[in-house]
């Protein structure tokens, strides 16, 4: 005799609810690590579409699972589209496996063809790279993820681990961060190119972008963008007419003195950075790219990215 299937009540994601997101988020990832800032992150009237999300609770009004895109524009020889990057899907431990990860993706991509959306993208880790699959997402490609050695003492690690050297840390590294600020705090996505395309980053770009804590500094004449928390994660790097092997110099001189023992940087094979990169450390496949088309017209193997575009940046 089988049970009757479990009921959840659907809802759209709207800014009375987007506290539900940091709800589910502690549930699913624990006190202990931090959300982002949800209210900022799905802040894209700017693109002339928002809260692009489903969520689905249970009979007691507790936040069971929630899917959700992040409008941007993306650009392609001189032409705009208007997407949107997968991002935050979350189900609570205690309803996995009743099928709320296609059911919400689904109805998320109907209305993205309502918004009329021309492309969804994201970057799945290993929990939803399966399940995504089922439901029309494909595989373009696999960003490559380069490791830069360095050879410090770990400050990051004992401070985590000391508590009376965090403070101390952390005035530290906002010291040696603002000697280095780069004086614009913008950088060109070094992804796009001739008949290479990615996101658009103009100046309403990089204020939605201020969600999340990163930083920009100026290593001679090359602009590198950086989030650092545990990992020393590179974002982009625009390099001037510097030599890029200075670049790389100056790049693990300053984690050394951050106290990071491997700098991080992530890219789509076929772009001038990754060819640098190329040339002095060995490519890992990392992260796989996939896309739904939802009319964009466009080479979708075209499309490229590095780690400054992944929502998590």
């Amino acid at each position: 005799m089988h049970s009757e299937p479990e009921y959840f009540r659907i809802e759209r994601l709207c800014q009375d609810n987007l506290g539900d997101l940091d709800r589910l988020y502690h549930a699913v990832y624990g006190e202990q690590r931090q959300p982002p800032d949800f209210s900022k992150k799905y802040a894209t009237s700017w693109t002339g579409a928002e809260y692009l999300g489903y969520f689905a609770y249970d009979h007691e009004n507790i936040p069971a699972a929630y899917y959700g895109v992040m409008p941007c524009l993306l650009t392609f020889n001189n032409q705009l589209l208007l997407a949107a990057q997968s991002g935050d899907t979350m189900t609570h431990p205690a309803h996995r496996g009743k099928g709320l990860f296609v059911r919400l993706g689904n109805m998320t991509i109907e209305l993205c063809r309502q918004e009329k959306l021309r492309l969804l993208f994201g970057f799945p880790n290993q929990n939803s790279y399966s399940g995504a699959q089922k439901f029309g997402w494909a595989v373009t490609e696999h960003l490559d993820c380069f490791t830069i050695p360095v050879t410090t003492f770990p400050l990051p690690g004992l401070s985590k681990r000391l508590a009376f050297l965090s403070g101390l840390y952390t005035k530290y590294a906002a010291a040696i961060l603002k000697n280095n600020a780069a004086p614009e705090q913008t950088i060109a996505s070094s992804a796009i190119g001739e008949n290479l395309g990615g996101i658009h980053r103009d100046t309403s770009w990089f204020q939605y972008k201020a969600y999340s804590d990163t930083t920009m500094v100026l290593l001679g004449k090359a602009t590198v963008w950086l989030k650092l928390t545990d990992t020393f994660l590179v974002g982009d790097i625009e390099t001037g007419t510097q030599d890029f092997a200075k670049t790389i110099r100056r790049l693990r001189r300053l984690a050394a003195r951050l106290g990071h023992r491997r700098i991080f940087f992530h890219s789509s094979p076929g772009t001038p950075l990754h060819q640098l990169f190329t040339q002095f450390y060995k490519p890992v496949p990392s992260f796989p790219v996939m896309v739904i088309d939802l009319g964009a017209n466009i080479p979708l193997h075209q499309l490229k990215f590095t780690s400054a575009d992944l929502d998590i940046f």
